[in-house]
This record gives C-alpha cells, sequence and structure tokens, in this order.
C-alpha cells in the first residue's frame, strides 16, 4: 500500500533503471554570505552539518570515486550528479556551464541536481539549464524553507517567499523539473504556520518536495541566540513530528512527491533534537502511524 508518493515514485516516472545520486562540492560561496545580498548566512545554517566529505578536487574527479563506491554492488546503476553544498548557481555563467557539463561527461552520469536559491537564478542561466535539458535531465532544488515572510526575515534568508513563486514559475516555464525544501520548527511558527505553507506549496506544484525538522546546530547564530534566550524554537518529540508529517501527508497534493522528512546533522554538531534515530526507523515509524490512521 502505498501512503504517499515518494522520490522513488519521481525517479522511476523519469528514468528507465535505478538512480543514486552522488554529491559533489563545486567549491562555490553563498550569496548571502560574500556580501552579494547579506552577510553572516541563514542563522540556522553551519554547511558543514550537511556537507559530506567528498574525496578528489575536480568534479570528474569526485564523481568517479563516489561512482566506484556503487558499482561493485551495482554494476548496472546509472547517476545523478547532485550540486549541494552552498548556492551552486553563484557564480559566472560561463563556469556554471563547464561544471554542470563536466559532471555530465562522466561516464554513467546521466542527470544533474543544482541546488540553489532562488534569488540566484536568472532567465539566461535558465535557457541554457533548458539546452541542456534537451539531452540530460536537469532538476533544480531552490531553499525556500518558509512560505512566511516574517519567518524568512527572522532567520535572514534575505529573500522572500515571492521570490520563491517566482523562480518555481520561471524554471517550470523551460520545462525543467523544480524541488523544493522546507524546514519545519523554524522560530516563530506555529503549526498552523506550517500547515499554510503546505497550502503555498500546492499552489505553486513543485514536482518534488524535501522537509527536515529544524536542526540546532553548534556555531550558527540561532544556536546563539537561543541560548541567550533572544529566540524561542519548538522542541517537538518524536510522536509530536511524526503527527505533524502525517497531517503534511494528507495536506499536501497528491502529485508532489516527497523525498524526506528528516535530516541527520553530524552528531558532534547537532544540539537539537537528539531523538536517537537513523532515517530509516523514523521513516519507518512514520509509515506504521500512516498506516493505524487510515
Amino acid at each position: 500500500m502505498k501512503l504517499y508518493r515518494d522520490y522513488a515514485d519521481y525517479l522511476a516516472e523519469r528514468f528507465p533503471c535505478k538512480m543514486q545520486k552522488l554529491t559533489v562540492n563545486a567549491h562555490f560561496s553563498c550569496p548571502n554570505r560574500d556580501g552579494s545580498i547579506g552577510y553572516g548566512g541563514c542563522s540556522y545554517c553551519n554547511n558543514n552539518s550537511f556537507s559530506p566529505a567528498i574525496e578528489g578536487n575536480s568534479i570528474t574527479q569526485q564523481l568517479i570515486n563516489s561512482r566506484q563506491f556503487f558499482a561493485h554492488k551495482y554494476p548496472n546503476m546509472r547517476y545523478i550528479a547532485y550540486f549541494q553544498s552552498y548556492t551552486n548557481t553563484h557564480a559566472p555563467i560561463d563556469r556554471l556551464l563547464d561544471l554542470y557539463n563536466e559532471a555530465l561527461s562522466v561516464d554513467g552520469v546521466d542527470a544533474i541536481i543544482i541546488g540553489t536559491r532562488p534569488d540566484c537564478i536568472s532567465a539566461h542561466l535558465l535557457d541554457a539549464l533548458a539546452e541542456i535539458n534537451r539531452h540530460h535531465r536537469v532538476i533544480i532544488e531552490y531553499g525556500a524553507e518558509s512560505s512566511h515572510d516574517s519567518t524568512l526575515q527572522l532567520v535572514n534568508r534575505c529573500h522572500s517567499w515571492q521570490c520563491v513563486v517566482d523562480a518555481v514559475e520561471m524554471t517550470k516555464q523551460r520545462g525543467i523539473d523544480v524541488g523544493l525544501h522546507f524546514i519545519i520548527g523554524l522560530p516563530g511558527e506555529n503549526t498552523e504556520m506550517i500547515m499554510q505553507t503546505v497550502d503555498a506549496i500546492n499552489h505553486v506544484k513543485p514536482d518534488t518536495v524535501k522537509f527536515h525538522q529544524l536542526q540546532l546546530i553548534r556555531n550558527t547564530r540561532l544556536a546563539q541566540q537561543v541560548e541567550n534566550g533572544e529566540i524561542e524554537i519548538p522542541r517537538f518529540s518524536v510522536e509530536q513530528y511524526i503527527n505533524l508529517c502525517c497531517d503534511i501527508i494528507h495536506r499536501i497534493d497528491p502529485s508532489i512527491a516527497i523525498e524526506r522528512f528528516v535530516s541527520q546533522a553530524p552528531d558532534n554538531l547537532l544540539i537539537y533534537p537528539r531523538w536517537g534515530l537513523k532515517n530509516y526507523q523514523f521513516t519507518n515509524l512514520l509509515n506504521n502511524a500512516l498506516l493505524n490512521n487510515s
């Protein structure tokens, strides 16, 4: 029994075989850190908390090294190069296209995912990506985090929800698949606001969506604000968060594929929540809850 449309469903509709994402680090910066649009970055962000250690300096070598890890056990696997760390459209277009095409030239790589911000995209770049998309699938993932401008301002995102709406529309107009990323439990948000964000997601209708719980990470401004009592954040138990995820599933447009509901920062960086669950264990608990409530 399928409980919701997941990422495997999405991939199966677009590729003829099993696909594995291979994360690459193109050593970009972020416009919210280097002064292009702001300084300091998002208050919750420590990029080390979600950027895996990757061997190799060049995109090609990184992909070859990662591919070797899977190729021995899954010789027929094909791959998607995932540009994840920081803002992967934050460079001159010629350099960006060189890096994307380098990834796609590696044997076995059939597609690319570009993680970026909605305020760091242009019609010119999207036109170029649409041309690549004619031969190799291109997927763009925009960090949206919330549909509430008050929240985005509080965590120093330096963009509005309308910016997300505009970026999604521009991307979909060119036939490029769109994913959105959201954080559940940002400061100042209650359950009603979270559900309003789900309604906003339904309105823009991306192809995929990622959710994860707010993780309070060491060496971030948010961690300091919480420690100083300047800001309060929701403190979900596992059961409360699972119930919230069930509500999201029941409310979201069933055509939108949900890639995940949790993420796991390295133990030495994570302050909260410390649920002691692996991602697959959480997913099993969530699926059981959905079955029990169906």
